[in-house]
């Protein structure tokens, strides 16, 4: 399997950035980090293992991107410091990963995927900008940040604002009225797959009942158990990735 490093500095973000590239040809994945976790997870947890034989035969290639959770959602400072470093990251996405995406691949379709955290990054970023992307997996996410369990706090301290809101896709998809907008989103090949047992179970019927209402379609996937763990996660990317 082709495997490449790239490090370099980002103007968004004002630091040095990491990824890395598995595979040579194919559809682009931008592949999400979980929750405060690295660009090297995936392939530590052996979900790019899973993905290989995809890979070798040239139908995907897998962007680790990094995350900047710890200087954002799940960093101690105030809710505006947290959502401005997230819109931060959002520009890296869109002005340097998804350039250096299309200089590696060029011509070729971009997914965006992740899991726990990382769906919500996937899924927040694809119906904001749906006109970049072909195609948007979540797995084991949540779609409001504001939402807490024992496990998982509020990652906004009970604040909500303009950004806040337009940043949760729980929050703006009910109310999202522009038919030209949702047309673009409705061109979008939509996955979600959860747990039964996950504490954001609810969360995902409720994303998936506005989408049936807005006319997106989508594919609702629930799993037995809680399924919120790596071992899940190297079965899920073979069926949807």
């Amino acid at each position: 399997m082709k495997r490449e490093y790239h490090k370099f500095p980002s103007e968004a973000l004002g630091k040095d950035m990491e990824l890395l590239v598995f595979g040579h040809a194919g559809e682009a994945i931008i592949f999400f980090p979980t929750r405060t976790a690295r660009f090297y997870d995936y392939e530590d947890w052996r979900i790019i293992e899973a993905l290989a034989p995809k890979i070798d035969a040239g139908l995907i290639q897998v962007f680790c991107v990094d995350s900047v959770d710890v200087e954002s959602f799940y960093a101690q400072v105030t809710p505006e410091e947290k959502i401005l470093r997230h819109l931060e990251y959002e520009k890296y996405i869109l002005e340097e990963v998804i350039p250096l995406v299309e200089k590696t691949s060029p011509g070729a379709p971009i997914t965006v995927a992740g899991c726990s955290l990382g769906g919500y990054h996937a899924v927040n970023i694809a119906f904001k900008h749906p006109g970049c992307f072909k195609k948007v997996v979540a797995l084991s996410s949540r779609y409001d940040l504001t939402l807490s369990t024992d496990k998982f706090p509020d990652l906004l301290d009970g604040a909500s604002n303009e950004a806040i809101y337009y940043n949760m896709p729980s929050m703006y998809m009910p109310h999202l009225e522009d038919e030209s907008f949702l047309e673009k989103i409705r061109k979008l090949d939509i996955t979600l797959a959860v747990g039964r047992e996950d504490p954001f179970y609810e969360n995902n019927v409720q994303l998936s009942e506005v989408l049936h209402r807005k006319g997106i379609k989508h594919q609702f996937y629930v799993w037995n158990e809680e399924a919120h763990r790596p071992r899940f996660w190297r079965s899920m990317v073979k069926w949807y990735l």
